[in-house]
């Protein structure tokens, strides 16, 4: 590749049209456009973008029976295996496919920050802001049956929800779930079972181990939750207070292992030979990308946009939150492993910005292209080698791709 894929342009601003928004925009998003160069008529096209959906690996071959059920016919997205449009105005959440776990509802976009992580038999994979989880379920698809996978997320009732699809399409049993603030997240991927030991117990003599996991907490963990909560150490494991583990799969490396061992303090070196093959960090953003996510704000109230993304405060936050998820995935590869950052959010400042300035505070780093997306409906970002999908080129969410590799030891 020379820097773009071959549907790829030279620059990513998008070009004028005559159609006016089909959205009311308030004075202020469509200064908050103009500021980033972007063109609003992007959000006339709503009703020409199509929903997109993912077929569960092992059920393609019924996909007579989905099309007769949602009856439309599912476009095969030629550059996107296993991904198909319908109309906009289908809703899937209603059916039976949807409700047995056949099918997913996922941007085709968002699909190929995944396939951009390029995930191999065996991996440690860290997807650090894992909410909603239907890049978390899609990891964990093509991992199979070998490594792990962890998925990060602030907001706890948001993980909840990602532990709800795993367990809905049964891909829970190699992931493990931590409610953690992903700018200070320090565990690494779970010990493999041969490396763990069998005679340790905690401080009132019982085996501290991990049993199979189950909703229910046992009283031992609450009691030293609540402690914790109040400020009491009930022990002195690292990452107890920060990282909250509310789910793990059976193959995840958690069963059998001891809480000392999944919760210890590493030095900053073993992260380069025991950190993680693959991270992915698509980060908090305003969601200008999502047409979708804006036409949300005619119900929510315009208000509620003008509070939410374009508070001057509230962007330079982002920002600096964005640099600080980029930094930690980063340091928390092995030697050798690669880090895809996305966001939904057509801004330069949010993608490329972001990529610059930690680049230039990591030689270490190193930009890749993106080998697969030689055929990619996108265009090229700013930088090259990095990718942007919107909705005149790709017709679909914008989202904004860069792949990252640490070098070797």
């Amino acid at each position: 590749m020379d820097g773009t894929c071959k549907k790829c342009v030279s620059s990513f601003v998008m070009q004028s049209h005559n159609a006016p928004p089909s959205l009311p925009l308030p004075v202020e998003f469509l200064d908050f456009l103009k500021e980033n160069g972007l063109d609003p008529s992007i959000y006339a096209m709503a009703d020409s973008i199509p929903r997109y959906i993912r077929i569960k690996p092992g059920c393609e071959s019924q996909l007579l029976e989905i099309e007769a059920e949602l009856r439309c016919k599912l476009e095969k997205v030629v550059w996107l295996p296993g991904f198909f449009a319908i109309p906009p105005h289908v809703q899937i959440a209603s059916t039976e496919a949807y409700r047995l776990g056949k099918i997913y509802g996922m941007d085709a976009a968002s699909g190929a920050a995944v396939i951009a992580l390029d995930v191999s038999s065996g991996d440690h994979i860290l997807d650090l802001c894992a909410a909603p989880g239907a890049k978390l379920c899609m990891l964990s698809d093509i991992l199979g049956s070998s490594g792990s996978l962890t998925g990060v997320d602030v907001a706890k009732h948001r993980l909840a929800a990602c532990r709800t699809m795993l367990q809905k399409y049964s891909l829970g049993d190699r992931c493990r779930l931590f409610v953690a603030d992903g700018t200070t997240f320090s565990l690494l991927p779970a010990m493999s079972h041969e490396d763990k030991k069998t005679n340790a117990t905690d401080s009132e003599g019982r085996a501290d181990k991990f049993c199979e996991w189950t909703a229910k907490r046992p009283w031992r963990d609450r009691r030293n939750a609540r402690k914790l909560k109040s400020g009491t150490k009930s022990h002195t494991l690292l990452g107890t207070a920060e990282a909250d583990l509310i789910f793990y799969g059976r193959n995840s490396g958690v069963v059998g292992s001891l809480k000392s061992e999944l919760f210890c303090a590493v030095n900053e070196t073993e992260y380069l030979v025991s950190g993680y093959d693959k991270v992915l960090v698509d980060a908090e953003c305003t969601h200008d990308g999502s047409v979708k996510h804006i036409q949300k704000f005619e119900n929510w109230g315009w208000k509620t946009l003008q509070r939410r993304m374009l508070d001057s405060k509230r962007t330079d936050n982002l920002m600096h939150l964005q640099l600080k998820l980029l930094t930690n995935g980063f340091r928390l590869l092995k030697a050798g492993g690669s880090l895809v950052y996305s966001t939904c959010s057509l801004t330069v400042s949010q993608n490329e910005d972001v990529v610059e300035l930690f680049l230039s505070r990591n030689s270490s780093a190193e930009l890749q292209e993106v080998d697969v997306a030689d055929n990619w409906s996108c265009r090229s970002g700013r930088i090259p080698k990095t990718l942007r999908f919107d909705p005149e080129t790709s017709k679909t969410s914008g989202l904004f791709i860069a792949k990252i590799k640490k070098g070797d030891i």
